[in-house]
């Protein structure tokens, strides 16, 4: 444990494995090897608070097998509470291979058929763990189908009875669903529980059927509970928008070698500076977010230690 006196953030939802071919720009079919790295979006987010800081715990359902226990391992020895993990002794940890496109973009291809994390039930979670947290981060893999589902909207419930800020990372991952629409109706059946929401420019496309780049497309995920609602747009940066404000960050021009983990890293860092400042919603945050995109720097590399 890092020992953080931060306010506590926690992460709710999936750990796995990923295997990412060991030459860039090569298919699945092409790689001769794979190279073994934890992943998974709210695993890869407490990571990054913890790296920075920040005080993180992560909630969660392993297989009770060589993975599950390693990725439990990887979380303590970088400072995360895993107090809210829980295994399984029937489910595998889930596994996705992940290629490498020759722009630096993903795909994917998941084996969970059930995997553990999909079997976390109410009755498993640490209710009182999940009680102390000053903020609580999920994404919609979670959803997807029960009984997690329901252990993550009761989650979501005490976290917010307890006084936490709710923060909302949809991280799309079409193959996991059965269907597109049941894809937007699934992420969108939350959207306006959460207190903030982070979501990429194609992410912007999915959901709305619009052009990201359009302010009026955008809005039209905006609701009245919402402090704030971001978009990254790549290697252009992000924009941000409040009930008083918003604006456009740029990015740091950069080489791609690999994408895999920097929105993770970009939200670790943002919740990292809500936890401590609450008020980063009532100020300018043109600042805040510029040093959330340097911060990012800092934890982006760190994937393949930590997905």
């Amino acid at each position: 444990m890092t020992g953080s006196a931060d306010p506590l953030v926690i992460s709710f939802g999936e750990m796995l494995i990923d295997f990412v071919p060991d030459t860039s720009g090569v298919s699945l079919a092409e790689s001769c090897a794979f190279i073994k790295a934890p992943g998974g979006a709210p695993a890869n987010v407490a990571c990054a608070i913890s790296k920075l800081g920040g005080n993180a715990a992560f909630v969660g359902k392993m297989g009770d097998d060589e993975f599950g226990r390693m990725l439990v391992d990887i979380l303590r020895k970088n400072g995360v509470n895993t107090d809210g993990v829980c295994f399984d002794t029937e489910a595998r940890t889930a596994l996705a291979f992940v290629t490498l496109r020759k722009d630096g973009e993903r795909e994917f291809m998941f084996y969970r058929n059930p995997s553990a994390d999909m079997l976390l039930k109410e009755s498993e979670l640490n209710m009182g763990l999940i009680k102390q947290a000053k903020v609580f981060h999920y994404g919609s893999i979670s959803l997807i189908s029960e009984p997690c589902r329901s252990a993550h909207l009761a989650a979501m419930k005490v976290a917010r009875e307890g006084g936490a800020l709710l923060s909302y990372d949809p991280n799309v991952r079409l193959p996991l669903w059965p269907s597109e629409e049941a894809a937007r109706s699934g992420i969108k059946s939350i959207w306006f529980d959460a207190d903030f929401i982070k979501v990429s420019d194609d992410e912007v496309h999915f959901l709305t059927q619009g052009d990201p780049e359009k302010e009026d497309v955008v809005m039209t995920l905006w609701h009245d509970k919402l402090k704030m609602l971001l978009v990254t747009d790549g290697e252009k940066g992000c924009r941000y928008f409040t009930k008083n404000f918003r604006g456009r960050v740029t990015g740091f021009s950069a080489k791609v070698v690999d994408t895999t983990g920097a929105g993770d890293s970009f939200v670790g860092a943002l919740l990292t500076a809500v936890a401590r400042d609450p008020n980063i919603f009532h100020v300018s945050l043109s600042l805040s977010l510029t040093h959330t995109l340097a911060l990012v720097f800092k934890t982006s590399f760190y994937y393949r230690l930590i997905g």
